[in-house]
């Protein structure tokens, strides 16, 4: 058995596990751009996650998630190891593995800036990327050993194009890996497009409605629900919804659009017996939770300066609607004066202040077991992700329950 031989099955299986790692990526990328309140299978804590990875700055490349060129790379190098590798004591199986070394050699490359990114700027730990991560460290110390002399490669490139087009099966896998490259470019869903597609007016009642057996179902799951103590109503409140928030996360965004309206229609209906408030928990080490939310507590106390003038609702919806990851203070700042005439140097002199009010949001947040933005707790339940019929149907249960409503 020559080096060929012996190297192509792990070859193999590496690309296979970048490809499943990259696939997997993909999944929980997608979900996060278009579903408020995902959380994925990978976010253990505040410094283990995929999604901070994702959201970041450096999740993607003009636009196309970093994890869409790592299935791209997964799936060249597997064709060159089970096609161009099939006969392992031939010339063309050496070449193979020659060309899978440059290609591993080129995403070493990579490997290493996105890994100083996550590990040294965004201080996470995403164990999807730690997977792609091996994949390629391996595939690369394999095919070193596995290759040919680098110098043949030149002169047998031209010959192996024209093996390509003299194989039918051969040309077709090309075919395909193209086609399917170009698809996943073009057709996964840019952040831009998806917020536009969020920012669409929801309506006051939900469209969906939930179905008898749905409804039971959802009180009962309430009903089994421990509650918080530090998140139940107080006085002549009798419904309290809190939202821990961050004004630069996309889900919030998302959640924001989505419950605005149904939150404003019992506000309007049951004033001074169901209460809405927004929590502070900005993902940034600025405030105590962690996170590479560079402007979130910068967002935090500017809303707070702002609803001193009762202008805060105007400056939420601003902030949501300008919302990007490389927000900045002076972002910021520019937003609270223009909705506020609230002066640069007034914000700078009592940021101080306010930000201590913030931290006490997100030591309250901890304390009640928030770990991700948005939570929502109602009457002390802690919420999941539901679709606005549910969250509006959450609502009037809890107002039935305390006898707000027949």
């Amino acid at each position: 058995m020559n080096k060929t031989s012996r190297y192509r099955i792990p070859l193999i299986i590496l690309a296979l596990l970048g490809l499943a790692a990259s696939v997997a990526a993909l999944y929980v990328h997608y979900r996060l751009l278009t579903e408020a309140n995902y959380s994925s299978f990978c976010d253990v804590n505040e410094t283990v996650s995929c999604q901070q990875v994702f959201k970041s700055e450096y999740g993607t490349v003009f636009g196309v998630p970093v994890a869409a060129g790592g299935a791209i790379w997964s799936a060249l190098v597997l064709m060159l190891t089970v096609w161009g590798m099939r006969t392992p004591r031939s010339d063309e199986a050496s070449r193979a593995a020659g060309y899978v070394f440059l290609l591993s050699t080129v995403g070493l490359a990579a490997v290493f800036y996105f890994a100083y990114a996550s590990f040294f700027v965004l201080r996470q730990a995403c164990p999807l990327c730690l997977t792609m991560y091996v994949s390629v460290i391996g595939i690369f110390l394999l095919s070193a050993s596995a290759a040919g002399p680098l110098g043949a490669l030149q002169s047998g490139v031209v010959k192996d194009l024209g093996a390509l087009r003299g194989s039918p099966t051969a040309a077709l896998l090309a075919v395909i890996w193209l086609v399917a490259s170009a698809g996943l470019v073009l057709a996964f869903p840019r952040e831009q497009a998806v917020s536009a597609q969020v920012a669409a007016p929801v309506p006051v009642v939900p469209v969906e409605t939930l179905a008898p057996e749905q409804l039971t179902e959802l009180h009962a799951w309430l009903d089994r629900q421990p509650t918080v103590p530090e998140a139940m109503p107080q006085g002549n409140v009798k419904v309290l919804l809190l939202k821990f928030n961050d004004y630069q996360c996309p889900s919030c965004r998302q959640a924001y659009v989505l419950y605005k309206d149904i939150i404003a229609k019992y506000e309007a209906a049951y004033p001074g017996v169901f209460l809405y408030e927004n929590r502070d928990f900005p993902l940034e080490s600025e405030c105590g939770a962690g996170g590479v939310h560079a402007a979130a507590c910068e967002a935090a106390v500017a809303v707070r300066l702002a609803k001193e003038k009762n202008l805060d609702k105007q400056l939420e919806a601003t902030l949501f609607e300008r919302q990007s990851m490389s927000m900045t203070r002076d972002d910021v700042k520019a937003a609270l004066r223009e909705v506020t005439k609230i002066s640069d140097s007034e914000f700078d002199s009592r940021y101080a202040k306010m930000l201590e009010a913030v931290k006490l949001d997100v030591q309250l947040g901890q304390k009640v077991g928030v770990s991700g933005t948005p939570t929502f707790f109602i009457n002390g339940i802690k919420l999941g992700g539901f679709r606005p019929a549910a969250f509006d149907a959450v609502i009037a249960y809890e107002l039935k329950k305390a006898g707000v409503t027949s």
